[in-house]
């Protein structure tokens, strides 16, 4: 069955892509989640439409992702924390932790865009990622200090 994606999917395809799938599949999960419509005359050359507005909406976005990395990497996040004699700190730095530094500069950025495996729990200067709209990934510089 001959379906467009509205929204991407993991494992299927992006927005915009005109896919096959097995029609029980289409049936039961995609349309009624709005995830993808039947790909008819129709519905083809509407979707053409809305994907050129949708380009242009991808545009808009990527350059204010752009604007929004250059405000972030700007910002240096720097924590004084206790630490022990072996550099190990008595508790650790989380995504939580930098989203409110990051605040406290005025960067407004969601915490669950910030790209932590594991919270920091060690002295000295890290690189964490954070993802931001139209894949684009700015990089803070987090560094930690023993704390007097």
């Amino acid at each position: 069955m001959e379906i467009i994606l509205t929204e991407s999917v993991n494992g299927l395809g992006e927005i915009g892509e005109m896919v096959n799938v097995k029609p029980g599949f289409a049936r039961n999960y995609l349309l009624p989640q709005g995830f993808a419509v039947v790909a008819d005359k129709n519905s083809v050359k509407q979707f053409e439409h809305q994907k050129r507005q949708l380009e242009h909406k991808a545009l808009k976005l990527a350059k204010s992702a752009d604007a929004m990395k250059t405000k972030i990497e700007a910002v240096a996040c720097v924590f004084a924390l206790r630490a022990g004699d072996d550099g190990k700190l008595f508790g650790s730095v989380t995504s939580a932790d930098i989203c409110a530094k990051l605040a406290e500069a005025g960067v407004e950025v969601d915490r669950k865009k910030i790209q932590l495996d594991e919270s920091i729990k060690a002295l000295g200067d890290h690189k964490v990622a954070v993802k931001l709209p139209a894949k684009v990934v700015a990089e803070i510089s987090v560094s930690i200090i023993a704390a007097e």
